[in-house]
């Protein structure tokens, strides 16, 4: 009985009027207009449409860490409860900068061409009139970006109370477990094009122009979400072990 109430009340908190849906995602919306903004900036020695997509990119994934860190901040701290409200429209948002950013590269690098998607390269300048395939890693990144995209989408359609009501909270929030799923590949994605892809190799030397100096400057603050998000989450879990061990006497 009382878990139940407590699913109750967590569900609860969940919901939201409208009125305060708009507002919230007014504020979510205008963060994500900062965090583009910002990601811009940094990114000011790179071409205008590669500019772009990093910053759609580096976004999307600040606000899918800022999503994912409340549950577990809300266990550690309870009085951080109103939170919860936020997850959804972080999340929504979330979805649709990743895919502004999945569609910009599919029409800017992919240019419309799976085999480019998954890193296939046109040689035919030296006689080779078939695609080749030079850059593996770009394709199994791409790949794991769309999975994420895809399980993301689900989520977004299904994040509303109306969803909430048909399916039954307890296997909505199943469903929604796979939020964690989507950061764990979204994190995959990310690592590869900011610890690997620009890196000096045979095919950068060959394929594309020199990377600006500094082009992975967002991989501090990428590991530093990655630490901070995991912390929350194993301090959320060691403290539910301690509480059990607690109940057992």
């Amino acid at each position: 009985m009382g878990t139940e109430a407590a699913q109750a009340d967590e569900s609860r908190t969940v919901s939201a009027s409208r009125t305060q849906v708009i507002y919230q995602h007014l504020g979510v919306a205008i963060i994500t207009i900062f965090l583009i903004y910002f990601a811009l900036l940094g990114h000011s020695e790179w071409s205008s449409d590669m500019r772009f997509w990093r910053a759609l990119g580096d976004a999307s994934f600040i606000l899918l860490a800022m999503a994912l860190a409340i549950g577990p901040l809300v266990e550690l701290r309870r009085q951080a409860t109103s939170l919860l409200k936020w997850r959804r429209p972080l999340g929504i948002w979330f979805a649709l900068t990743a895919t502004i950013h999945g569609y910009l590269v599919w029409d800017g690098w992919a240019r419309w061409s799976v085999r480019r998607f998954l890193g296939f390269e046109d040689l035919s300048a030296v006689g080779i009139e078939e695609l080749v395939l030079t850059n593996p890693g770009f394709g199994l990144a791409n790949l794991i970006g769309t999975v994420a995209l895809i399980l993301a989408l689900v989520l977004a359609a299904i994040s509303s109370d109306r969803a909430m009501h048909a399916l039954g909270y307890q296997q909505w929030k199943y469903v929604q477990r796979l939020a964690y799923v989507i950061f764990y590949l979204a994190g995959l994605h990310a690592a590869y094009f900011i610890f690997l892809h620009y890196e000096l190799s045979l095919r950068n030397l060959v394929f594309q122009n020199p990377p600006p100096s500094d082009p992975n400057w967002f991989r501090f603050y990428f590991v530093g979400l990655v630490v901070i998000v995991l912390a929350l989450q194993w301090g959320a879990f060691a403290k539910r072990v301690v509480k059990h061990r607690q109940t057992l006497g």
